[in-house]
């Protein structure tokens, strides 16, 4: 027989193992990301549900799409100058040699849904939207997460400034059925017409003396390549110089701006306070005409406090990538941000899932019929608790105690062979036995009755 060494184990005094006296690494969640741990998801629930059932009350349909998607999905959509392809996007090779990128935005991966199943077959528009992920590579601060999750409309096929209008109209009432006060900043940025024009313009007034010095090194090279997306910029130096900056309604075409009035009088109707921008563009090149986001009440510096959503209309969008010409519009909210906002409001969360019985068991024998009796309760629609694993009665109700319930029910061996069990009032503390078959109808009568 081989001899068999057995080494001891070198435990530490606070439980941590060593292996050959090196401590085992510890995972940690990767910069950027961060878990919902349960005390949060009370707020996450509220914030999700509202979402969802305000979106199918305006007659959106949901659906999911892939987070993975051909980076070239995200280069001809937002733009390969944009700051998204350029320096946030998580991007990588696969085994077959495919660029593949995260979503980092939702509506390129919505349009490409909208052409691959033959969207445009169906009776227009067709209003879509989507609860999920996106992932973007930026520094991590506060409100501001590596993977992030967006509440995303998009409307196809409809080029009415009423579409635009009724997008603003849902995200201002999805923030004020959360109680939260948000002002919209609103602009348009025409056509490529309005813009060749406006962008003319704007060459012109950074090239004048000093200006072009005091730019970022980044919006330095945007000037020759892109310079509309100097006035997202949000260096401070950048957004001073933009406050002087010549604006892009004065360029608009009269098709463009009949269009943007017609959407400030739609709000105006629907009694929707917005500020208009005359510099706000956004950060992606698909846009065109009407652009807007939404801020806190209150945040004086929008160059520097963080949006809650945003979105515009993007009428080529579809075209571009290979579908036929749809005018489009879309708008995405940031539920993380909205959920620090209802929190941050001290906002009361009304929970749902509050138990109103608890079931304890004593013995084996117990435990084994309290299971059952578990689930015939559970499918008869009674929030229920337990604790099957405790031995203890008394650490039993003490749960049942820090749940707030209204009853505990207690079954034991004589319970079991009387075919009884007992309910427990636990503001009282009275106890009373009930046979078994009644229970059901005891233990509706206790809650509608509030005893």
């Amino acid at each position: 027989m081989p001899k068999i060494n057995f080494k001891k184990k070198n435990i530490k005094k606070d439980g941590q193992m060593k292996d050959n006296g090196k401590r085992k690494r510890r995972f940690a969640r990767l910069r950027g990301m961060r878990d919902v741990l349960p005390d949060e998801y009370k707020y996450w629930n509220l914030v999700l549900c509202k979402a969802a059932k305000l979106a199918e009350t305006y007659s959106f349909n949901r659906i999911d799409i892939p987070v993975l998607e051909q980076m070239d999905l995200y280069e001809r959509s937002s733009g390969k100058t944009s700051d998204i392809v350029t320096k946030e996007m998580f991007s990588f090779v696969d085994k077959s040699g495919d660029r593949i990128a995260l979503r980092p935005e939702a509506t390129p991966g919505m349009v490409r849904s909208y052409i691959e199943h033959g969207m445009f077959n169906l009776p227009q528009p067709v209003k879509l939207f989507l609860l999920g992920p996106l992932f973007r590579h930026e520094k991590p601060q506060s409100g501001r997460y590596r993977q992030h999750n967006q509440f995303d409309l998009e409307i196809f096929g409809e080029s009415n400034p009423a579409a635009d209008a009724q997008l603003i109209l849902i995200a201002y009432n999805f923030f004020r059925e959360l109680q939260i006060e948000v002002q919209i900043q609103i602009n348009s940025i025409g056509c490529e017409e309005c813009r060749e024009e406006y962008c003319r313009q704007l060459v012109e007034f950074y090239k004048e003396r000093g200006k072009r010095a005091k730019l970022c090194n980044d919006c330095k090279k945007r000037l020759a390549k892109n310079p509309l997306r100097l006035l997202d910029c949000k260096e401070a130096p950048c957004i001073e110089l933009k406050a002087e900056a010549p604006q892009i309604v004065d360029s608009l075409c009269d098709n463009c701006r009949n269009h943007f009035i017609k959407v400030l009088e739609y709000l105006d109707e629907l009694d929707v306070a917005y500020n208009l921008d005359p510099h706000l563009v956004r950060g992606l090149d698909y846009y065109n005409k009407t652009v807007f986001e939404i801020f806190p009440l209150n945040s004086e510096d929008q160059g520097r406090q963080i949006s809650l959503g945003g979105g515009g209309r993007y009428d080529g969008l579809v075209e571009q990538m290979g579908g036929r010409p749809t005018p489009a519009c879309g708008f995405g909210i940031g539920i993380e941000r909205a959920v620090s906002q209802v929190k941050e409001k001290n906002i009361p969360i009304k929970e749902n899932n509050k138990a109103d019985i608890f079931l304890a068991q004593l013995g084996e024998q117990a435990r084994q019929k309290a299971m059952v009796l578990f689930e015939e309760l559970r499918r008869a629609g009674f929030q229920i608790r337990e604790a099957f694993t405790k031995d203890s009665l008394r650490s039993q109700l003490e749960i049942a105690n820090r749940m707030g319930v209204k009853f505990s029910l207690i079954l034991g061996q004589k319970e079991i062979m009387d075919k009884t069990i007992l309910i427990r009032d636990m503001e009282s503390g009275i106890q009373e036995v009930v046979d078994c078959k009644k229970l059901i109808l005891e233990i509706e009568k206790r809650l509608n009755n509030g005893k």
